[in-house]
């Protein structure tokens, strides 16, 4: 197996903690606020900390860790949050962040969430070579890879991630585009915890409706452009 190549990174700090951001990402939204000493999507973290209450949290994709911190500390003792990341750089850098902040209750995965376990493409950089980093996005199925630009990574579900006898009370979910695929794969850890839902992007109206509002969920607002649902 090659070795993996040295990590291009920095050590930066906000008032949740420290993180390892990827020096490929200094030009994202989210690294450039961690770089600059501020939080991002600072009424997010604080909805999330405030509904967490005594259940677990799920948080995908977690990017480099900059959620990390603030979430572990939301947990109550023996809670804990269950985070994704597909892209192999932003996964070894939140790896770091975790360590930097001494996060036990944090059980990171280096895989994306979708409706099945398979394999599948992920687009890391765009034409220029430029790194996505946290707007890398799953291709479709059956895509070929692109030399310098794609990673083979691994898909699970919400539902096979997190065991059976968990509560979840928060599924924040920033997948680009692909919430209707994690969604399908939670929907049995969704109807056994009622969890609230925090969406990037909503899927189809449609499916929406057959899937989630018919289990008694319903929009309630957005923080940071994210959905909130909540049953009622």
């Amino acid at each position: 197996m090659p070795l993996e190549s040295a990590l291009q990174c920095c050590i930066a700090y906000n008032a949740h903690g420290g993180y390892c951001v990827p020096l490929s990402s200094r030009h994202r939204p989210a690294a450039q606020k961690i770089l600059a000493g501020q939080v991002y999507e600072p009424q997010t973290i604080d909805f999330i900390a405030k509904h967490a209450g005594s259940g677990d949290i799920v948080h995908a994709g977690t990017y480099f860790g900059d959620f990390l911190p603030a979430l572990s500390r939301a947990c109550t003792a023996g809670s804990k949050v269950w985070a994704c990341e597909p892209n192999p750089e932003s996964y070894r850098c939140a790896t770091i962040t975790c360590l930097i902040n001494g996060l036990a209750n944090v059980s990171l995965t280096n895989a994306a969430l979708g409706e099945r376990p398979e394999s599948r493409v992920l687009l890391t950089t765009n034409r220029d070579g430029r790194a996505l980093g946290g707007a890398s996005q799953l291709l479709p199925p059956n895509a070929v890879e692109i030399a310098g630009r794609t990673q083979s990574v691994q898909i699970l579900t919400v539902d096979d991630l997190v065991p059976a006898d968990r509560t979840i009370s928060i599924l924040q979910l920033d997948v680009e585009g692909h919430e209707r695929q994690a969604l399908s794969g939670a929907i049995q850890t969704v109807q056994r915890s009622w969890p609230i839902l925090i969406l990037e992007k909503l899927p189809d109206q449609a499916w929406l409706a057959d899937n989630i509002l018919r289990l008694g969920y319903r929009p309630c607002g957005q923080i940071h452009g994210n959905t909130l649902l909540m049953r009622t």
